[in-house]
């Protein structure tokens, strides 16, 4: 489906787990980490971990090793792949970093499903070390939003998504943490949000779900996710094409062929149209 935009956080969404702590863990830093964790940002602690990690003699291999590892529900991988099938427009939008996502995504199969990925940059350099940097440099120009962490504002980046794709688009994000609250208040009507319930987003949300423009659907595991990803992007499909169908010079309905769950849907669609055109509104 063309117009449609889906937007996916990484960690605790797309896999069951946070990336970094899953490498932190696994190389046995915990103790290192929670111990540095006050003194410092967490994207630059997270190259402070690289460093130290580097220092002790653990590679690039053996972090991809632990990457391998990473937790996701098989019905997540389903739902990602047949929503790339239908034509949508898959994006990530992460705080976590290139490196660990990339990664991550080439071991799923699921390279090739995104046509863009945004968070830290993550590079190995000449001597073998992973660096990890921050999305955008706070200490020269900060995003100002005090809901988003000091290197990225997914707002801003999702805001230029949509300013950069031609026609309508209807966006659908997914999220979890409270990075995913400030994005979600700048969706719109007609778009959709699909927070993780009991996690630190959808608990925002609960306390004021009226000061968000986009239809509230929350999941908590990868059944439901993918039932709740593919019908909401079935219905944008019918909802879209039954409004390109309606909107003549002269409002006069064409016979649609429908199958019976798809009725509903475009009976409420035909029932706006007629009301705009009763009250002399554009469609």
């Amino acid at each position: 489906m063309a117009g449609v935009v889906v937007i996916f956080d990484f960690d605790n969404t797309i896999i069951d787990c946070d990336s970094d702590n899953l490498v932190v863990d696994g190389l046995g830093a915990t103790d290192l980490f929670n111990e540095l964790l006050p003194t410092m940002p967490w994207n630059s602690l997270m190259d402070r971990m690289m460093k130290e990690l580097h220092s002790q003699g653990k590679t690039i291999e053996d972090i991809v090793e632990v990457l391998k590892t990473t937790p996701i529900h098989p019905r997540i991988v389903a739902a990602i792949k047949t929503a790339h099938a239908l034509g949508c427009d898959l994006r990530i939008v992460s705080d976590a970093n290139v490196f660990f996502i990339q990664t991550i995504l080439k071991h799923l199969g699921l390279d090739k499903c995104f046509s863009e990925i945004n968070t830290n940059p993550g590079y190995v350099d000449e001597q073998g070390r992973l660096r990890i940097q921050p999305f955008c440099d706070f200490t020269v120009c900060p995003h100002g939003c005090s809901f988003c962490p000091p290197n990225m504002c997914k707002s801003v980046i999702t805001e230029g998504i949509r300013a950069s794709i031609e026609g309508r688009k209807r966006m659908i994000y997914l999220g979890d943490g409270v990075g995913d609250y400030c994005p979600s208040l700048n969706l719109r009507e007609g778009d959709f949000v699909m927070p993780r319930k009991n996690f630190l987003v959808f608990d925002k949300i609960c306390q004021n779900p009226l000061a968000l423009k986009a239809e509230i659907h929350e999941w908590t595991d990868g059944e439901e996710f993918e039932h709740i990803l593919l019908k909401l992007i079935n219905r944008i499909t019918i909802e879209e094409t039954t409004a390109a169908q309606f909107i003549t010079t002269d409002f006069k309905l064409e016979t649609l062929s429908v199958s019976g769950h798809e009725v509903d849907a475009r009976e409420d669609m035909v029932f706006r149209v007629l009301l705009q055109q009763k009250n002399g509104e554009g469609v």
